[in-house]
């Protein structure tokens, strides 16, 4: 049996490494990019009309990752804009669209 298990560890990479590689190695820098980051970036390069500056943050993510980041960064400053005014998000939303107030729809009464 031992000659089984040391024919095995001269095998495997994971069991060929110095006592002192066993050790954890120090964490590394991220690599990649975090998607609210570049959504960050994005939005904000299109409200400054810089159009290269949002090319490079849409190319570091996917495009439904970037469009994930994008739509959580409109809903926490939609929030945060609707508590500063006193309002309700979906009034805020309207008013920073142009768009004109409209009734609070009622659900249609059972025939």
């Amino acid at each position: 049996m031992a000659r089984v298990s040391e024919r095995l560890r001269r095998l495997l990479p994971s069991a060929r490494r110095a006592p002192e590689a066993a050790a954890p190695a120090p964490p590394r820098p991220r690599q990649g990019h975090n998607l609210f980051e570049a959504a960050a970036e994005y939005v904000a390069a299109c409200a400054e009309d810089d159009p290269a500056r949002a090319e490079e943050a849409a190319s570091r993510v996917s495009p439904g990752m970037l469009s994930f980041g994008v739509n959580e960064l409109a809903c926490r400053a939609l929030l945060t804009l609707a508590r500063e005014r006193d309002e309700s998000p979906r009034a805020v939303a309207r008013s920073l669209l142009g768009l004109r107030e409209d009734p609070v729809r009622r659900p249609a009464a059972d025939a």
